[in-house]
Parts: structure tokens; sequence; C-alpha cells
């Protein structure tokens, strides 16, 4: 029996990218919605409520609206907004990040999957503050580029106007005011004291991301050079398909030089360590609509249904 998907929010770009990944795909069933009742209420209640699994792809405002029209118990969630990935009863869409967080996509309901900023911050900090490796007072700070698509249709629109100003000709950094809305999640998953100082750039690029964490060795216990800490990681996601643990050598292979767009088009993380011996630099390398979106999105759904973790996505 196929299983019934209702994605809330289809001609967004996440939405869009979900679509793309289910083609081929003889195990699943789409419930379609027509362009005029996108947006009408009880269209969306009726093709929830029929719906195994409804992926919502809306802002966050609607992304609730979407989950207060649920009155079919069994029907399970996967929501790819900011809404509720700090909430205690949703589960956090991030599976390599332990055996709990693993099986708690495998049986939960309510599945929150990462931001893609997040996803970078998280995939670094989470295993050596949890491991104590780094202490969660620990004043973290970090920055990351990133393609525009990340701003979703509206910024896309601004980026391929012909007629668009000289300012999008140049990266520009953003959240100035340190109010990213990301930071609050990297904060609660990561077991951070305070959420970290964050300098996030956009630039002229469609896709693909880079965030980099730097940290002084001296407060590292137990891993004080970037090859005891590149150990360290390798065995902690020893075994997941789409996490990569890059070797010393990769930084030769890159000439020095971290592209944003290194990983455009691909579904996995690459997690490099660099730096020397006082001063490592953690960097998560990925396709803000992959790993950071609708990949991890489609990643958690074959999670749910028993199938392969990677099936539909691009490594």
């Amino acid at each position: 029996m196929k299983t019934k998907i209702f994605i809330d929010g289809s001609e967004g770009t996440t939405g869009l990218r979900i679509h793309e990944r289910f083609m081929g795909r003889e195990d699943i069933e789409i419930l379609s919605i027509s362009q005029e009742l996108r947006k009408d209420e009880e269209e969306r209640r009726r093709l929830i409520n029929s719906s195994d699994i409804s992926i919502l792809c809306l802002p966050d405002a609607a992304a609730r609206e979407s989950v207060s029209l649920i009155e079919n118990e069994s029907v399970r969630i996967i929501d790819t907004s900011t809404a509720h990935r700090t909430k205690d009863d949703w589960s956090y869409g991030f599976p390599e990040l332990s055996a709990k967080h693993r099986q708690a996509v495998e049986k939960g309901k309510r599945i929150a999957v990462p931001g893609c900023h997040a996803t970078g911050f998280i995939s670094l900090l989470y295993p050596i503050v949890s491991e104590g490796i780094l202490s969660s007072e620990y004043p973290i700070s970090g920055f990351s580029i990133t393609g525009y698509s990340g701003g979703g249709k509206s910024m896309i629109a601004q980026y391929e106007d012909e007629n668009r100003a000289e300012e999008f000709d140049s990266p520009r950094e953003y959240a100035l005011s340190q109010q990213h809305k990301h930071l609050k999640e990297v904060k609660k998953i990561a077991g951070l004291s305070r959420e970290p100082l964050f300098s996030p750039i956009v630039a002229d690029y469609y896709s693909g991301m880079v965030v980099s964490v730097p940290v002084y060795t001296e407060f590292l216990k137990g891993c004080h050079t970037p090859d005891k800490l590149r150990l360290f990681f390798n065995d902690y996601y020893a075994g997941q398909k789409l996490i990569r643990v890059m070797p010393q050598s990769a930084e030769e292979e890159i000439k020095g030089m971290m592209a944003g767009n290194g990983c455009s088009g691909w579904d996995g993380l690459k997690l490099y360590v660099t730096g020397n011996e006082e001063r490592a630099v953690l960097t998560a390398q990925f396709d803000n609509l992959g790993k950071g979106a609708s990949g991890a999105a489609i990643q958690c759904l074959n999670i749910m249904l028993g199938c392969e973790e990677e099936k539909g996505l691009n490594l």
C-alpha cells in the first residue's frame, strides 16, 4: 500500500524540491491540491486529514495553522518551518546526532526539520558539547555564507532580476541585530548556555552554504589539535550516510578555499576541521536546499517509513 503524502505549501522552493525527490517513487501517493484552493482552509483540512504524512513547507504562522487543522490522530507531520523546532513535544529531525534523535524521528508523529544555518552549527557543536569536549558555557561565534535561494521566492526574484541594484553583485551580511531566527534552535539543540554570535552572508549564487565555527583549542578537553578533533568527528559520525568527515588531505584538494556552492545539488554534509594547534575552525559545507531543507525532510520521511534513508536523495 502506498503512503499518502500531502505537501502543504508545494509551490515554495522547499515544496518544489520535495516534489522533485518523489519522482519515480512507487511507494508514495501524492495528494494534490488545485491551484485555486491552495489557501482554502477546508480543502487543506481535508487533505491533511486524508494523508498518512503531511509535509509543511510554509511560513511559521501558516504551519501552526495547518497543525491546528489536524483531526485524524494517526496523521504524522514533518514541518520545515521554524515554528516547532524548539517545542518539547516535537521531535528534532536530525537523526545523525544520536540514537535517541534517530529513534524520535522513526517513531515520532511530529517532526521539525532543522533550519539550514542551524544544521551547520548543530552538526559541529552538538557532538563536542554533548561529549564534554567543549563547555556549554564557551562563547560561541560563527559565520556562514549562503546562496540566495535561502531567502525564498522574493529573494530569488531580486537576485535574478536583470535590472537589479548593484548591491546584489556583492556578498551582503545580514541579521545585523543578532536576532537571526535560527539562534534559539541552535542554543537549545546544541545545549549551549547562550545564543551564538552569528554573522550570515548571502552571495550571488543560487544554492549551497558553508557554516564555520572557530574555537581556541586550549578550551577543548582531550582534543587539542585539528587531527584529534577530526578523529573524534570521524568516530562520532561513523556509519552515517549523509555526513562525511573530510580527511586532512581535503584541504589541499580544495586548494585552501572553501566554496559556498561546493555542495550545491548534493543532499549530504561535509564536515571539515582546519587550523593549527592553537586555533581550529570547524566547518560544515552542504546545500541549503538539500541537507539544509528538502533533503533533510525526505531523509526524515524515509526513516519514518522504514525504507532506505537515502532513497530519492542525491548522494
